[in-house]
């Protein structure tokens, strides 16, 4: 039984663990502590495999530009609901 298991609903807890360890945001020793807790438990190291690949993709899709006309027609739209304001 994984140590997830064992401790009942403590996986918000330790879902919250993983993003602040995939993001940097922990000690040495909390970083040391969620490595051997990946590495023995199957349920933990799949969720963190998903939030990689999740990672993975955002990553990649945010770094694609707009293409120049859709950035042209958001400005024409935006100009044209603040002349109506006013």
């Amino acid at each position: 039984m994984s140590d997830c298991q064992s401790l009942g609903d403590c996986e918000d807890t330790r879902i919250e663990r993983l993003y602040e360890y995939l993001d940097g945001a922990l000690s040495h020793d909390d970083i040391v502590e969620i490595k051997e807790h990946l590495d023995g438990c199957p349920e933990c190291a799949e969720e963190h495999d998903l939030e990689c690949v999740i990672r993975s993709v955002v990553k990649r899709s945010c770094t694609e530009a707009a293409p120049a006309t859709l950035k042209a027609s958001i400005l024409a739209r935006i100009s044209q609901i603040q002349t109506a304001e006013h």
